[in-house]
């Protein structure tokens, strides 16, 4: 079993009607619905809580740490920022989703300030293009996903040059972005996914959450032994050189 943590700020769905009458669960409430497999378990943890649900204890039992963030990126507790990092270096897997791109975490484990992008809120139709066929988190996916409306992201996306580029998002009104990028931290591996804006039904789609289920299992801990750092006594017996 791999065992998934999703993180969401939970502030739009309180605070706004429309955004309440889309996702009544809550963002991570859809998601727990979607990833139901008999391969996952899944719990939640919300800003509100104390530690904001990402207690050492959380952490410790999660494999997958799935974030969504938006309008408080800056309330989150730089101390759980870092303990949230350094499980990722230990082997836990990350998702980051849509508006999480700005969140500390992920601009932390990328080391880039990865907020600056372009953006419209338009109704945009979205074609998301399967740009590696061969990749385990677009399997079952064909050419592409089309979303009739979703928000926008244009490049320039500010990342660094990620491991593999999986999908790349075409948008209605013309531009392109790199929605669907890898990276490795550590022992830890980072999917970043783009779309998911909250006024839109993205997270109910079979095919979205076909992505998302397929990015946890692809980060789920491989389970190698950590590396070893530090001063280290030699394997072999050294000569002694005259």
């Amino acid at each position: 079993m791999i065992k998934v943590t999703v993180w969401n700020e939970y502030l739009h769905e309180i605070n706004n009607p429309t955004v309440a009458a889309i996702y009544p669960k809550g963002i991570h409430g859809a998601l727990v619905e979607g990833l139901s497999s008999e391969q996952l378990t899944v719990k939640t943890a919300t800003l509100a809580e104390p530690e904001h649900g990402l207690s050492e204890e959380t952490l410790a039992n999660t494999d997958v740490l799935i974030w969504w963030g938006h309008l408080a990126h800056d309330q989150v507790d730089d101390a759980v920022v870092e303990r949230v990092y350094n499980r990722v270096l230990q082997g836990m897997g990350l998702l980051v989703l849509h508006s999480g791109h700005a969140s500390k975490i992920f601009s932390k484990l990328l080391g880039t300030p990865t907020g600056q992008l372009k953006w419209r809120e338009a109704d945009d139709k979205e074609r998301i293009w399967v740009i590696d066929p061969a990749h385990p988190i677009a399997a079952g996916i064909g050419e592409y996903i089309e979303l009739e409306k979703e928000e926008m992201y244009g490049e320039h996306f500010h990342i660094p040059a990620p491991d593999q580029l999986v999908f790349v998002s075409w948008f209605e009104g013309g531009e392109v972005f790199r929605s669907g990028v890898t990276y490795s931290r550590g022992q830890g591996k980072i999917f970043y996914f783009r779309p998911g804006h909250e006024t839109y039904p993205t997270y109910y789609n079979e095919e979205i959450l076909r992505v998302i289920t397929n990015g946890v299992r692809w980060a789920a801990p491989s389970g190698t032994t950590a590396p070893a750092y530090g001063h280290s006594a030699p394997l072999e017996p050294i000569s002694v050189k005259a």
